[in-house]
């Protein structure tokens, strides 16, 4: 029997650094699967525990901060 589970995944990315890798990423029609959600972050230093908390209360299964 095969699940059909797919994890939500909220990446907070740096908009320097990993927005622009998949912004280019995006340019160069590479795909990614839906249930990842990009968010731009002026820093991925500035992101709070709080706020990856709140994601986790939301419902997201994964979290990642990129630089």
């Amino acid at each position: 029997m095969e699940s059909s589970f797919e994890p939500k995944i909220l990446a907070f990315c740096c908009r320097h650094c990993a927005y622009a890798a998949a912004d280019l990423a995006g340019a160069m029609r590479l795909r990614y699967p839906p249930s990842i959600r990009i968010v731009e972050v002026p820093c991925s230093g500035r992101v709070e525990v709080v706020e990856m908390l709140h994601a986790f209360e939301r419902g997201v299964d994964g979290l990642m901060v990129a630089g």
